[in-house]
């Protein structure tokens, strides 16, 4: 059996809160072939495409089950019928076919939940942009994968080339699921596992008590030294969303971190710096001396490039020296910091937390009035080489994270194909401004570049 693990947990929890942990993707298709003669989506050809992949992704065509009080956590079971129709589906958008109407579309497919009833998972195809372009977004909701692994998880669908051949989709027979017999037995064993592990703990108390000093730097470092400074964008979030997209070079970047000696990481967090500042001082507030913390994901998977699956994430805290005018300055600051924190990367939930669900609920609604962070930043990365889908060429694709607690703002970047695409998810209500971060955000990319080459 497959149960969720407590960093699963932690993804599902939110979703009662009207904060639901849905991750995903839009890209921009070259949908020439993908369109009739009379320009209509030719949707039954992807499908063809999609549903031949499906036996990759098993997680595809399984519920998530939660038994009842007793039968032990929620668990992965097979879908007694898949419809992937229900899955794959396509809503043509209104003229004019620009980026406004795009990112709008986009976030109203978000928004639609996802029924518990089906599959955890939809993919949208929305055709109408210029040029015979076609948007795509999948949409997948958290507990499935983050975000190296939802990467993996879109690599199945896609292709390194045009003509890649098309198999056929094999039968599927659903398992059938856990009698309530099964389940009880084996959450039994897992609390009798528990129990032993607490046991051969308190047998060995030095052991023990070394593992928690082990620990106990990266603990005080993240959640116990400092709180995050109160900002106008840290205040419970709400339904609904804005969008906005950046688009820049990977190669620059990467020229902007090796002349600074810095990571790609630490350019993304230095722009958003940058446009935390501009944002702040629109809004008539001051920024001179202050700090702001990053959220950072960190990445603890251990599979190959290409094969992460589910949620294995760490997190560090990263300061963000808002009140440093200087580009240049201001990165350096966040290498330094970001490299010292490193050192602290505080993994998934374990002991009394990983297992208990109320700790975790408690722990989950708490984030509505954290003082942990205030921003999120992840850096995603994807494929080097151009990707097809269904023979059509993908020609960008930019991130969508979720927003949880106080978190108003969510900046995720994403490498493909020479290409880093940033994309910025804010709360509707609390930034409705979130155009002039994304322009500060521009603006530090392109002063960062422009110091680099007066530098060479």
């Amino acid at each position: 059996m497959e149960r969720l693990g407590p960093q699963d947990l932690m993804m599902l929890w939110p979703d009662d809160l009207g904060w639901p942990e849905v991750i995903g993707a839009f890209a921009i298709l070259d949908g020439t072939g993908l369109l009739d003669p009379d320009g209509r989506f030719r949707v039954e050809a992807v499908r063809e495409v999609i549903g031949s992949r499906l036996p990759q992704v098993p997680r595809f065509r399984q519920l998530l089950y939660t038994p009842r009080w007793g039968l032990g956590r929620p668990l992965w079971v097979d879908a007694r019928f898949f419809d992937l129709t229900e899955h794959v589906r396509v809503r043509p958008f209104a003229a004019p076919p620009d980026e406004v109407r795009l990112l709008r579309t986009v976030e109203y497919v978000r928004a639609l939940p996802l029924s518990r009833s089906r599959p955890l998972w939809e993919m949208w195809f929305l055709p109408g942009l210029a040029d015979d372009r076609v948007a795509m977004f999948i949409k997948v909701h958290h507990t499935i994968a983050d975000g190296p692994a939802g990467v993996t998880l879109l690599g199945t669908f896609l292709d390194l080339s045009a003509d890649a051949p098309t198999t056929p989709a094999r039968p599927w027979t659903p398992v059938p699921m856990p009698s309530s017999r099964n389940l009880f037995e084996d959450n039994l064993r897992r609390r009798v596992q528990a129990a032993e592990g607490t046991l051969s703990q308190l047998r060995r108390p030095a052991t023990t008590l070394h593992q928690a000093r082990e620990r106990w730097p990266a603990v005080r470092e993240n959640y116990l030294k400092g709180r995050a400074p109160r900002t106008s964008f840290n205040i419970p979030i709400g339904q609904h969303r804005r969008l906005a997209v950046i688009r820049s070079s990977l190669d620059a970047a990467k020229q902007i971190a090796h002349h600074h000696d810095a990571k790609l990481n630490d350019v993304l967090m230095s722009a958003t710096a940058g446009g935390l500042r501009e944002l702040l001082r629109s809004r008539g507030e001051l920024v001179e001396d202050l700090v702001l913390r990053a959220f950072v994901p960190v990445s603890l998977h251990q599979e190959e490039p290409g094969k992460a699956r589910g949620n294995q994430g760490g997190l560090m805290f990263v300061p963000l020296p808002i009140g440093e005018p200087d580009p240049i300055r201001r990165l350096r600051l966040i290498a330094e910091a970001s490299a010292r924190q490193k050192k602290y990367v505080v993994g998934a939930p374990e002991g009394i937390l990983g297992r208990n669900r109320v700790l975790q609920r408690v722990m989950t609604r708490g984030l509505a009035r954290q003082r942990w962070a205030n921003v999120y930043v992840a850096n995603i990365f994807g494929h080097p080489m151009p990707l097809y889908l269904a023979g059509a060429r993908i020609t960008e694709i930019f991130p969508v994270v979720p927003l949880i607690g106080n978190f108003t703002l969510a900046v995720a970047a994403l490498s493909y194909a020479e290409q880093l695409n940033i994309t910025v998810v804010a709360d509707a209500n609390a930034c409705p401004d979130v155009d002039v971060f994304a322009q500060g955000v521009r603006d530090s990319l392109q002063a960062l570049s422009s110091s680099q080459h007066l530098l060479a």
